[in-house]
């Protein structure tokens, strides 16, 4: 078939009744010129020339206000686009300190492995042709201990990740003199993925890094790069302790896009499931591949980038030459992804599928058009897909292809919930006491604690005591010592808040055992006990053995068409409610409860039917849990008039919605918020609705819930009114209105009692 441009394919597509009938909406963004500004004076000659070189003769308007600010030591955030030359916005301050005083020292924070990598490589390019002697180096788990030593001494620009600076850098800041003495400039990178207790625990690493710097004499400062989130200025402050520039006077150009929403056919009406969002992402991208039209396909898992990228192969193998479809995710070889990114850059690679691994500022050059299989979960992320197509100036087409999951569909069928509500708001809770303590426990490893001493403005004199009560820190005159000779950062996580995390060891190969993850033991109740599904980065597991003393879980790798789900029996116990709405019928509060959990049965449940094809004991014991949480509580009366019945279905079904939307309206994992429905809480004898942070002590996300809980029911309303279902089904209020008449219509119900007034509110603290 003969080769047509971008445009003409647009064109075919809008006229095609296969395609076009399916599009639910067709967003158009006009072309944007480039707004920029002249090299400030003071920048260094040979970074100009180097600059020059790469056909960069003038900055974007961005960037010349970050270097201003940078080189007038004012800590900064700069958000602006995917594409938009970030990078200069921290590469050019650093290079002209460096060139300045050859002594300077930077560190860059990236989420990211592949990231340091790539990013690691763009600068070294631009060292060698500014002619300097600049050393620029990765600090990860890959770096050989050989070269370690050659880090720390000389590296002028060090590139790692938080793990890496919490577990190996300040423990070991000994080793790290010269860098500590020298540090001007901080770098964190990718800004907007520090939320949630990720971001708690790195707010606390940052703490430890400033403290460790102090002591060397140095007072960094910090340049942080975001895609667009709400907040970004206050996220940069509370995970710095700094206070922030804003730097969002975006000058980079833009080429015409085009934003289609689509939603695939219905093929059971009455369950309001439609066909497979993988067999229609399978056509689109065919469709554009056999026109050489360079195209990126982002899936959500592991597998299903190796099920698409099969049937892409497949469909275009008479068209295309081998080789020029890639898959690209995690567990790749670093060579191979090194290799995929520059085929994509040179334009020998036609197609990538890719999970959300290239959602990341990776440079993999310019590609035309980019198709999301399913809504990524978060605006922040579906912009950063999107604008892997049209990184320069020319036309783009991006695809977001729905599924039948209810957040799909509340999305695709309410574009102005993406287009016009400004993207969501990262939230993160730095004081979180047992996050605290435990990097408190770091800290004081690192160096002693002195009387008076504060940790980056948080008075912990009371947190110290107790630590010496509990024989973990030992007070001699007005020091606090560490007491033990292991050192604490190597047993903490900074992806969990829980101190007991349980390891999940793959023993798929014969004697060849790999621990793969790590969950809290709170998660692991339901997620990881014997014979339990466990899904890790799209593949399925079994676990063969929970060690439940031991902390370990030991699976296997398997390929089975059911899933498994636990029943945990959950008792909510308030301990104080520290806020209260009330109207009519309804009551909302906020405060702390206690949850006590025991996983008691499992079931097998049919992935392609959700039927249920048998089930199994749990033996493990009672957990406690001492949290933050919201509470949805409806009058009694409601149950003389509709039957205790009724009641229960509905509350078990508004609560299915609430567990998919909550999570996508506080920017967080499924995982960070749990659901219980009880139709006689412990507190009231009410039918209650229990929403809470599944991380001890809250990390914030209840509290946001309670604030904003009106616009949370408007798009509970919306997902269950937009499901085109009648009785209720899977994809809004769940199986049970698969059973009984009027399900949906009860829990339309409830929301009508559950418009709390904001006018009557007792806050009791």
């Amino acid at each position: 078939m003969f080769k047509t441009t971008l445009s003409e394919l647009i064109q075919q597509i809008s006229m095609d009744e296969k395609f076009a009938d399916h599009i639910s909406y067709w967003h158009k963004m006009k072309e944007v010129e480039a707004k920029t500004l002249p090299f400030p004076a003071d920048i260094h000659k040979n970074i100009q020339e180097a600059l020059i070189l790469r056909g960069i003769s003038q900055l974007y308007t961005h960037q010349v206000s970050a270097y201003h600010y940078a080189s007038n030591q004012k800590h900064f955030v700069a958000v602006t686009p995917t594409a938009s030359g970030k990078t200069l916005c921290y590469n050019l301050p650093v290079l002209q300190q460096i060139i300045k005083n050859e002594n300077s020292r930077a560190l860059y924070l990236f989420p990211t492995k592949a990231l340091a990598q790539d990013q690691k490589s763009e600068l070294n390019e631009l060292i060698d042709e500014m002619g300097v002697s600049l050393k620029c180096f990765t600090y990860d788990g890959d770096t050989s201990p050989t070269i370690r030593q050659a880090v720390r001494k000389a590296g002028h620009v060090v590139m790692t990740n938080p793990d890496m600076l919490h577990s190996a850098i300040l423990p070991h800041h000994t080793k790290w003199v010269s860098f500590f003495e020298n540090l001007k400039y901080v770098i964190i990178d990718e800004l907007h993925t520090y939320r949630g207790v990720f971001g708690s625990h790195v707010a606390n690493v940052i703490r430890r890094l400033k403290r460790i710097a102090a002591y060397y004499g140095s007072s960094p400062v910090f340049i942080c790069t975001s895609a667009t989130i709400a907040n970004p200025k206050e996220l940069g402050e509370m995970l710095t302790g700094e206070k922030m520039q804003l730097v969002d006077n975006n000058g980079a150009p833009r080429g015409k896009k085009h934003f289609l929403f689509y939603n695939p056919p219905i093929v059971n009406q009455s369950l309001n499931i439609r066909k497979s969002s993988t067999f229609e992402v399978n056509q689109l991208a065919k469709y554009f591949l056999k026109n050489k039209i360079q195209t990126i396909v982002f899936a959500k898992s592991r597998v299903r980038v190796e099920v698409i990228l099969s049937h892409l192969q497949q469909l275009t193998r008479k068209e295309l030459a081998a080789k020029s479809i890639r898959g690209y995710r995690g567990g790749y070889l670093p060579k191979q992804r090194r290799e995929i990114e520059h085929g994509l850059r040179a334009g020998e690679i036609l197609g990538v599928v890719s999970t959300n691994a290239l959602e990341l500022g990776v440079d993999i050059g310019q590609l035309q058009v980019c198709i999301m299989n399913g809504y990524p979960g978060a605006i922040a992320s579906a912009w950063q897909q999107a604008g892997r197509a049209g990184r320069r100036q020319s036309e783009s087409l991006v695809i977001m292809v729905a599924s039948s999951n209810p957040i799909d569909q509340y999305v695709i069928q309410h574009p102005e919930y993406f287009f016009e509500r400004s993207p969501e708001t990262a939230r993160i809770n730095p004081d979180n006491l047992i996050i605290t303590v435990d990097h408190l426990k770091c800290a004081a490893y690192e160096l002693p604690f002195r009387k008076g001493e504060m940790f980056d403005g948080v008075d912990v004199e009371d947190i110290l005591e107790f630590l010496t009560d509990e024989q973990v820190l030992h007070q001699s005159g007005d020091k606090w010592y560490w007491m033990n000779d292991a050192f604490p950062a190597h047993g903490i996580s900074l992806r969990s808040a829980s101190q007991e995390n349980v390891v999940i060891i793959d023993q798929s190969e014969q004697g060849k055992a790999t621990v793969i993850g790590e969950m809290d033991r709170f998660s692991s109740m339901t997620l990881l006990h014997d014979e339990a599904i466990y899904m890790h980065q799209g593949i399925q597991y079994q676990v063969e053995y929970l060690d439940w003393e031991e902390k370990k879980a030991f699976v296997r790798e398997v390929s089975v068409e059911y899933f498994t789900d636990a029943n945990l029996a959950v008792e909510l116990k308030v301990l104080e409610e520290d806020e209260l709405q009330q109207s009519a019928k309804t009551s909302l509060s906020f405060g702390d409860v206690m949850v006590h959990a025991k996983a008691t049965i499992f079931k097998k449940i049919r992935l392609s039917t959700f039927e249920n094809i048998g089930s199994g004991p749990i033996h493990l014991p009672e957990e406690e849990l001492h949290t933050n949480a919201v509470w949805l509580s409806f009058s009694k009366d409601l149950e003389k008039v509709y039957g205790e019945e009724s009641i229960e279905r509905a509350l078990v079904g508004l609560a299915n919605v609430l567990s998919h939307v909550a999570p996508v309206f506080v920017m967080c994992d499924s995982s960070d918020i749990h659901v219980v429905p009880q139709l006689k809480a412990n507190h009231s004898e009410q039918p209650t609705i229990y929403m809470y942070d599944r991380y001890p002590g809250g990390i914030g996300l209840a509290k946001e819930l309670y604030k904003h809980f009106s616009s949370l029911l408007e798009q509970v309303k919306h997902l269950i009114s937009s499901c085109g279902c009648v009785k209720g089904c899977p994809a809004c209020i769940g199986e049970q209105g698969l059973e009984k008449e009027g399900s949906k219509e009860m829990v339309r119900t409830l929301l009508r009692f559950a418009e709390v007034r904001k006018g009557n509110q007792d806050d009791k603290k």
